[in-house]
């Protein structure tokens, strides 16, 4: 038997954290009285490392300025996660299910890419149980941002799988970019922050509308 592997982005793909990413960086542009990006401006760079995020929200803005508000918003995202706890960051309908029945199959590994940091990832994990699912896990600490492959790489390297084996699952123009990158296939999800055409466009092989036709897509590209 051959082992696959699947390599799940988090927020806006398994989670929907939007409300929680708007909240924080609100609240870190306004700490240094700074008026805040549009919630589009903000929702389009989820997925990149924060300081990559940050430099393309203020390009203008002087190194310091920009590293206060990466510090304002580790700080208010951390707050409001305490205050929250899962609130802010539901799993989106079928995800949860999903992790399940993939996991539960001999013939695949799971695996998880995000920009979020090594705290924040073990949080959420530990928050919503699902630790014990993935076998690699990789975190913007320890690595470039996305749409750099060193993830997927990081991840293939630690299960040994192939990458003719491996897909990445996303909601954004990065993740589909980092699997190209990367040499494997990418699927698009339609429920994140990202507009289904701009994830075809990055090099999708398709775009689910649900999490329930992933299983099928996965057996598809397989085949």
């Amino acid at each position: 038997m051959t082992l696959k592997l699947v390599i799940f982005d988090v927020d806006g793909t398994l989670i929907d954290s939007q409300a929680h990413i708007v909240a924080a960086m609100n609240g870190a542009f306004e700490g240094l009285g700074l008026t805040p990006p549009t919630r589009e401006k903000t929702l389009s760079i989820v997925g990149l490392s924060l300081p990559v995020a940050i430099d393309r929200l203020m390009p203008d803005a002087d190194a310091a300025t920009q590293a206060a508000v990466v510090e304002g918003y580790k700080d208010g995202f951390m707050r409001l996660r305490i205050e929250n706890g899962a609130a802010l960051s539901p799993f989106y309908p079928g995800a949860r299910d999903m992790l399940g029945m993939l996991a539960a199959r001999d013939d695949l590994l799971l695996g998880i890419a995000t920009g979020k940091s090594r705290r924040g990832m073990d949080h959420l994990m530990d928050l919503h149980g699902v630790r014990p699912l993935f076998q690699t896990v990789q975190v913007a600490d320890d690595h470039p941002s996305k749409p750099n492959p060193s993830m997927i790489l990081s991840c293939l390297s630690e299960t040994g799988v192939d990458t003719i084996h491996a897909v990445i699952l996303g909601d954004t123009v990065f993740d589909m970019e980092m699997g190209r990158n990367a040499r494997i296939p990418a699927i698009g999800v339609n429920w994140g922050y990202h507009p289904a055409e701009n994830l075809m466009q990055a090099g999708a092989v398709t775009v689910l509308t649900q999490f329930a036709q992933l299983e099928s897509v996965l057996d598809d590209i397989w085949d």
